[in-house]
Formats: C-alpha cells, sequence, structure tokens
C-alpha cells in the first residue's frame, strides 16, 4: 500500500500559499529596507521618473517636430524647471504671506469650537500653538545652526540636480532603453516584459498628468468661492489645496478643512457653511466629472488601496512617502493588469497585440 500524506491536499496547498506569501513579504521588506537605506541616490529617481511621465508628452512632441534627442530632452527640463520653480515659487510666497492669518484664524476657531465641544477644541488650539512654535523654533534652529542648515540646503539642491539631470537622461535615453530590455531580456520574454514596463510607466505618466490638471481646476474653484466669500488668506488656502491634491483623499480633506475652519474664525457660522458647501461641490465635481475624463485610461485604484499606500508611504518616508506612494502603487497595479491579462490571454497568444505597438516610454 502506497504511504498516505500526513496532511490532506487543501492543506498542503494552504501552506504553499502561505510560504508564497511569506516569501514575497521578505522581498518587499528588503526592496523597502535597500531604498530607505539608499534614499539619497532612489529619491532622485523616482522624481526623475515623475518628472518624465509629467513632460514625457512634450517631448515626444517636441521629437515629432524633427528636433535631436538631446535638444528636445533639454528644452523639456528646461520647461520642467520653470514650472516647478513658478509653482513652488507661487505656493510658497502665498503660504508665507498668509501664513501667520491663517495660524490665528485656526486658533480662534479653536477657541470657538472649544466653547462647545470642549477637549476637540483645546486640542485644535494647541495644535495651532504648536505649529507655529515649531515653525519659530525651527528658524532659531537653522540660524543658531549654520552649518546644519547648510547642509541639508546642500542636499535638497543636490537631490534636486540629480532629479534633472536624470529626467533628462531617461528623456533622451527612453528608445535605448526598450532597446536594451529586448537585448537583455531572458528567451522570448522581451515583448512581454516590454509591455509590462510601458504599462507601469503610462500609468505614471496619467496619474502625474491628470492628478496635476485636477489639482489645478480644484484649487482655482476653491480659491475664487474663498474670495467671492471674503475668506482671509484664500490664496494661500487655494495654494494648501493644490499641494495636498497630490495626496489623494487624505489631502483634500486637511486642505478642506482648514479652510473652513478659517472661513468659521473670521466669517462666522454662515459663511463658513457657503466654504463648505464650496469645498464639498468642488470634491463632488472632482469625483464625479474630472477623475472619470481626466483619468479614463489610467489606473484605477480602490479607495482602500489609496489609503494603505498613503500610510505605508508616510511609514516609510513621511510626506514625501505620502506623495511618492500613490505613483508608484498605480505603476505596480497596472504592471499587475498586464500579466493578468497576459496569463489568461496564454502564454501561447499572439504577442503582436495593441500593448506591444510603439507607445510612450
Amino acid at each position: 500500500m502506497p504511504a498516505q500524506p500526513l496532511l490532506p491536499v487543501q492543506a498542503r496547498r494552504a501552506g504553499a500559499w502561505c510560504l508564497l506569501g511569506l516569501l514575497i513579504a521578505a522581498v518587499v521588506a528588503l526592496v523597502v529596507w535597500l531604498c530607505v537605506e539608499l534614499s539619497a541616490a532612489v529619491t532622485p529617481v523616482l522624481l526623475a521618473l515623475l518628472g518624465s511621465g509629467l513632460l514625457g508628452p512634450l517631448y515626444r512632441r517636441l521629437v515629432a517636430m524633427k528636433l535631436n534627442h538631446s535638444l528636445a530632452a533639454g528644452l523639456t527640463c528646461a520647461v520642467l524647471l520653470l514650472v516647478v520653480g513658478g509653482a513652488g515659487y507661487i505656493v510658497i510666497s502665498a503660504l508665507v504671506d498668509t501664513g501667520d492669518q491663517i495660524v490665528s484664524s485656526l486658533r480662534q476657531a479653536a477657541k470657538d469650537l472649544s466653547q462647545h465641544f470642549g477637549a476637540a477644541g483645546a486640542s485644535l488650539d494647541d495644535l495651532a500653538s504648536k505649529s507655529k512654535g515649531l515653525v519659530t523654533k525651527f528658524g532659531g534652529t537653522a540660524a543658531s545652526g549654520l552649518l546644519t542648515g547648510v547642509s541639508a540646503v546642500g542636499q535638497f539642491l543636490a537631490a534636486a540636480v540629480l532629479a534633472l539631470l536624470l529626467t533628462f537622461f531617461f528623456l533622451r535615453d527612453s528608445h535605448k532603453a526598450v532597446r536594451t530590455l529586448n537585448r537583455w531580456a531572458p528567451g522570448s520574454s522581451a515583448p512581454q516584459l516590454e509591455r509590462m514596463a510601458r504599462r507601469g510607466f503610462q500609468s505614471i505618466e496619467g496619474f502625474m498628468r491628470g492628478t496635476t490638471f485636477i489639482a489645478l481646476i480644484d484649487a482655482i474653484c476653491i480659491t475664487v468661492g474663498l474670495l467671492i466669500l471674503r475668506v482671509p488668506g484664500a490664496v494661500g488656502l487655494g495654494a494648501l489645496v493644490f499641494v495636498g491634491a497630490y495626496i489623494p483623499y487624505l489631502g483634500a480633506f486637511i486642505s478642506g478643512a482648514v479652510a473652513v475652519l478659517v472661513a468659521l474664525a473670521d466669517r462666522g457660522f454662515v459663511i463658513a457653511l457657503w466654504a463648505l458647501g464650496v469645498v464639498l461641490a468642488v470634491q463632488v465635481l472632482e469625483g464625479h466629472v474630472l477623475q472619470p475624463m481626466i483619468q479614463s485610461r489610467t489606473v484605477h485604484m480602490h479607495p482602500a488601496t489609496v489609503l494603505l499606500a498613503i500610510t505605508a508611504g508616510a511609514s516609510v518616508a513621511g510626506i514625501l512617502g505620502m506623495l511618492l506612494s500613490v505613483p508608484l502603487t498605480a505603476a505596480v497595479t497596472g504592471v499587475l493588469q498586464e500579466l493578468r491579462a497576459y496569463y489568461a490571454e496564454g502564454p501561447d497568444s499572439d504577442d503582436t497585440g495593441p500593448a506591444a505597438s510603439p507607445a510612450s516610454s
């Protein structure tokens, strides 16, 4: 008689899946640990990928106009520098000019809330007070520790310059990267690997372009609404909305809540309700009109997946991790969808489908 297995087939299958899950978790943990340890090199690479995705269509249009690849990439990087520098200057100047006014309005809103809700308002008052104290303390520390401040600024500038240079090379040599992938791919897996790489990058590209356009529309609409309601610091609040839009769900909630609280402190309960109506109307417009129209060709992720990605990114790299986690998750989701379609069609199916045609890279 043949020997009977110690465990039934269902238990062995469950054990195999558990072992596979542990192996995948170990690989992911190792990759995250390496990225954290090599953050000085990894962060510029990720920022360069986002920049390449944002301005990739401009580069391809310049190349289609018979410009040299290096010249087209240089002009695209110049546009990126102007756009990011101009937007950063507008946002920072707006927040600096109205920052004290927003903080004082938040403190006044906290006092009003503490009269009605007790501990919740007091906690908000403490948060507003500590935020201004932290800014003051940071300024004093930077002034007293000049070497530390110079070192931090130097690291930031080095990362920005490296990201800009990598963006230039990513744009200029994108066609070479495709040929290199096809040359080094094992066996006959080159077409599938190319489709996966294109799908992942197209997800990043669509997310960056769509999110930037939606953030701009949200910021303009909310700024105009707050200006009509004569809410103080409307431009700074609009800048906060623009920056927060790159963190889906959480950023819109925080920036909208700040706008409503400022309206409550300076303009009263009725104007605060109107400000809340403006914020909710813009969010409804974004969720039901802008996102389906603008991001219809990108990867659609479940809100729970987005929130988990933001939480994981925040735990690994703070605010930078929150900004980078969603586009990277979109890229991974696109690659997994491409793999799913590949195995659904079968490995022996024709490799010359639409995804294998020349596309953006």
